[in-house]
């Protein structure tokens, strides 16, 4: 028998560490050659680590979360022959966490003692006994008082009891309507005579957990939080009319063959082409260090694109090059790779501008964080229909039902000003609502 140290080889070039975001193995596992070991990831990139042996795995690099350095050993592997496999598990090291038990949902002992007590058989009349709240002589009011606790007879079926007991509701303090028994009817009664009591739980206890922040959500949080504390950001929110650039859209989804099917994106993406070269300040990235802002000729789009994992910025190269099927089918591609984890280290860095959509959940205004070290970044929103007023080609104006749709942004007020900004966007509005000038040479 002999050890094999495999050690994390180099996964892309000037990288000097990287993080296990997942194991797939643990001590006294068996694994074959070419099985996945780990998962690591760099500059948002994940990496799968395959064994170049069969064997049992005898200690490994760490915990998930961990930076480890590339050339340090990620896993040692018992080799030889079958007869390696312990029939024991091997003890983990010392350091490595255990993994908890999760906590079992709380039940009070009021709703377990609910759910054990039997039910009394539905077809005889059902008797309930209501405990009543102690009343002393003092706030009696100068009712008499029997004696220190008072009881109530209810008659009531088995639903409406437990109907009563979920919604926290002594039968007790309910006045049948009829033959002294409780119905549903007299329940929802109650309910809607005391509609301010708050009888029914605002909602359900939920469970405590302890999540630690490794991988592409660290990364994000670390890249967030360094964007918010260097830049100062503003915002610029501007209404659109899309009517006609809906309508468009629609056209030439009609006429599309087995091409890409048109979202609202690429059509946006032209727009940005079109308007970015009157504003070079835009289309650019600050070095903080050297004090230099670079602009750039070629639009390197990046696209926010939620994933399983969390949100990653795939990148369009050279934007300004394609025609809006071009577009459509690059950004079906690269959101793919994102969300399938395949996407390249050089798809995925790069970018001079970014534009991010949440879609329908896209809301009437974005404040969007900038994607550091750009300078802007666009956030297209939610669709909404009103009623607006139109000319009506008479000199005269009529109420017409349109689309329309706030497009943000938010700049660094280091390299952008507010008028820049703003006429960026009034520029890029007219393309929108004049969506034939998309297609014009």
């Amino acid at each position: 028998m002999g050890k094999f140290t495999f050690n994390l080889p180099d996964i892309g070039e000037g990288i000097a560490e990287a993080e296990i975001v997942a194991w797939h193995v643990k001590v006294g596992d068996r694994v074959e050659e070419d099985g996945k070991i780990a998962d690591v990831m760099t500059d948002k990139a994940t990496v799968e680590m395959e064994s170049p042996v069969t064997g049992v795995v005898v200690s490994v690099a760490g915990a998930e979360g961990d930076m480890i350095a590339i050339g340090s050993p990620l896993v040692v592997i018992e080799t030889e022959g079958d007869d390696v496999v312990a029939e024991e598990p091997v003890p983990a090291p010392a350091s490595a966490p255990t993994a908890e038990p999760e906590p079992e949902p709380f039940v009070s002992s009021e709703v377990e003692t609910q759910r054990a007590a039997p039910e009394p058989a539905q077809a005889e009349p059902v008797e309930a006994v209501s405990q009543m709240q102690e009343i002393s002589p003092s706030t009696s009011s100068g009712r008499a008082v029997a004696g220190a606790v008072s009881y109530a007879k209810v008659l009531a079926s088995p639903a409406v009891r437990a109907r009563a007991a979920e919604l926290g509701i002594d039968l007790a303090q309910i006045k049948p309507a009829e033959d002294g028994r409780v119905r549903h009817s007299d329940l929802d009664a109650f309910l809607a005579y005391n509609a301010g009591g708050g009888f029914r739980p605002a909602g359900t206890k939920g469970v405590d957990q302890t999540v630690k922040v490794i991988g592409l959500r660290r990364r994000i949080a670390e890249n967030m939080a360094a964007s918010k504390r260097n830049i100062p950001h503003f915002s610029y929110v501007e209404e659109c009319d899309v009517t006609a650039l809906e309508e468009m859209r629609a056209q030439l989804n009609a006429a599309r063959g087995n091409r890409p099917k048109l979202t609202m994106l690429p059509l946006l993406i032209t727009a940005i082409c079109r308007t970015l070269p009157g504003f070079p300040m835009l289309n650019a990235r600050y070095d903080d260090e050297a004090g230099v802002v670079q602009r750039y000729g070629a639009v390197h789009l990046g696209m926010a694109t939620q994933t399983d994992g969390g949100l990653i910025v795939p990148v369009i190269r050279d934007a300004q090059d394609k025609n809006l099927w071009q577009l459509a089918s690059e950004i079906v591609r690269l959101a793919e790779a994102a969300r399938s984890g395949s996407a390249k280290s050089e798809e995925l860095s790069g970018s001079t501008l970014t534009i991010t959509s949440l879609g329908p959940l896209g809301g009437v205004a974005t404040t969007p964080v900038i994607n550091r070290p750009e300078v802007a970044i666009i956030g297209p929103n939610r669709i909404v229909e009103r009623p607006m007023f139109v000319p009506d080609g008479m000199g005269g104006e009529r109420i017409e039902k349109r689309k329309l749709m706030n497009v943000s942004i938010s700049c660094d007020h280091r390299v952008v000003d507010g008028w820049d900004a703003a006429s960026f966007v009034q520029a890029l509005k007219r393309l929108i609502e004049t969506p034939v000038l998309l297609l014009a040479d």
